[in-house]
């Protein structure tokens, strides 16, 4: 493998869920076991590993994260502020999927615990993931036109 002189960013993957349940609009969240932001919200996500695609990545952390499977996400965009994580540079992928409803979910791996939370009722999340989340949200209403 190739070694630079000069330091590149990580690249994560992030992966919003929307599910429907009666009438209400539901994203799924992990409360995060690991500095940084340890106790806070956020989308399930994390590094993508070198032998794997971000959109394989975001499935993977998906299901590692919350014990749920999709086959397929769509790609949101590319977040990426300098200072978007505490740890070092991080560039990280965004994709996101509707459901029918709000299936069982579970934290595990790097989440304390996962849940579904209404769109009228969110926690504080961390990182940038509001902005990840406006830009969701705007993506699936203009999805419904």
């Amino acid at each position: 493998m190739y070694t630079y002189k000069y330091p590149h960013p990580a690249v994560a993957a992030d992966c919003v869920v929307f599910a429907h349940d009666g009438g209400d609009m539901k994203v799924l969240l992990v409360e995060r076991k690991n500095d940084p932001c340890k106790g806070e919200w956020a989308f399930p996500g994390g590094f993508m590993n070198i032998d794997e695609t971000a959109e394989e990545a975001a499935c993977r952390e998906l299901e590692e994260e919350t014990g749920l499977k999709v086959g397929e996400v769509r790609q949101l965009g590319a977040f990426t502020a300098v200072d978007r994580d505490p740890r070092e540079r991080v560039v990280s992928i965004a994709y996101y999927v509707e459901l029918p409803a709000a299936e069982a979910v579970r934290g595990s791996d790097d989440a304390r615990r996962a849940r579904w939370f209404s769109l009228e009722d969110l926690p504080k999340l961390a990182f940038d993931h509001e902005m990840i989340l406006r830009k969701a949200v705007e993506r699936w209403n203009s999805e419904r036109k």
